[in-house]
């Protein structure tokens, strides 16, 4: 088992990474006596709840998979579930699933009684290696992705990479993309490890799982514990390719595309502007382009049906929640691992730029 720490020690949570089982103990530590919530969805459910629920005695509530599960009727219907249970404050509520399931849960516990405890057991390779870790919840509503949300730090999250071998390979390819981001963000050593280990991470190969798993999660960690809230900028930079993709994804369709799939297209958007500007070298735009497109992931607007929507991309763009007053702030880089925030994209230049990126 490994154990990584997110925050200091007296504020911060810790991050198991290994079999399930040994985080049960755990949870019982942190439930003091009650009794635990288990949200989940049906197929996770079959896959690897009743053993969970046999070890906590927890009730299990269902939600619906995927992007279905974030909205305000599902968050109403948790809510509801909470009251009925009588969760209390200290009831910590367990999410049993990928990033979906988790951003829900966590954004009904953090309101509830106005905030009960949050443990995540992440089942997709996405959820493991990012969205389980840094305390972001949220839904979508009014066909923005991650509109209304809070800020809900996870008492404990248990990353068993063994979940992983349930996942079909569209959903691993998609956990991918978030990974290389780290390696884009802050790490060309990381970058230059995923493009000769990134095939046979996909294939299955466990220790190449767990090392990505584990350096994602320690990259993740250093980047939100100075910045919790995400306002001082640091945090800011695992936002790298996700303008583009939120808007790719609202633009598509809310959960037409995997989340993953619309970030490697972001990313790759992201290096492809700085190099067109001149802030990163075009070589590489291609690398990134390159390894994407090397594992089925998608490198062109056209691939998911967008080409030719640079307006409408730049205006969803345009209501992101990085941007401030009148400025339209995108995560740029100066080349791998160089990842920086820039607030000077003149939007005509962006929409045009995303025309061309057919």
């Amino acid at each position: 088992m490994t154990v990584i720490r997110v925050g200091s020690s007296h504020a911060g949570y810790d991050v198991l990474v290994g079999p399930v089982e040994a985080g049960i103990d755990r949870i019982r530590d942190l439930a003091a006596g009650t009794t635990p919530v288990l949200v989940t969805e049906p197929r996770v459910f079959a896959l690897h709840g009743a053993a969970i629920v046999s070890a906590l005695g927890a009730d299990p509530l269902f939600v619906p998979s995927g992007e279905a599960a974030k909205d305000w009727d599902q968050l109403h219907e948790l809510l509801e579930q909470f009251a009925r249970l009588n969760v209390g404050r200290r009831t910590p509520v367990v999410a049993l699933g990928g990033g979906s399931v988790g951003d829900l849960a966590g954004l009904a516990a953090s309101l509830f009684k106005r905030g009960c405890p949050i443990i995540h057991v992440p089942t997709t390779l996405l959820s493991q290696a990012d969205s389980a870790i840094g305390g972001k919840t949220a839904i979508d509503v009014f066909g923005e992705k991650n509109l209304v949300g809070t800020f809900h730090q996870p008492a404990l999250v248990v990353a068993d990479p063994a979940m992983l071998d349930t996942l079909d390979q569209r959903q691993v390819r998609s956990g991918y993309a978030e990974i290389v981001k780290y390696g884009l963000i802050g790490d060309p050593t990381f970058f230059a490890w995923c493009e000769a280990n990134g095939r046979g991470l996909l294939a299955g190969h466990p220790d190449l799982r767990l090392h990505a798993i584990t350096t994602a999660i320690r990259s993740k960690a250093r980047l939100v514990e100075g910045d919790i809230s995400d306002r001082s900028g640091q945090r800011a930079l695992l936002n790298l390719g996700h303008s583009f993709a939120h808007a790719i994804e609202a633009e598509a369709g809310i959960g037409s595309l995997l989340h993953g799939e619309a970030v490697a297209l972001g990313l790759t958007l992201a290096y492809r502007l700085s190099a067109e500007t001149g802030i990163a070298p075009a070589s590489d735009a291609e690398r990134v382009a390159a390894h994407f497109a090397s594992v089925g992931l998608p490198t062109r607007l056209a691939e998911v049906g967008l080409a030719n929507r640079g307006a409408i991309l730049t205006e969803r763009i345009g209501r992101d929640k990085k941007n401030t007053g009148s400025s339209q702030v995108l995560v740029l880089a100066r080349g791998i691992g160089r990842a920086f925030i820039d607030d000077s994209v003149d939007p005509r230049h962006l929409a045009d730029f995303l025309n061309r990126s057919t």
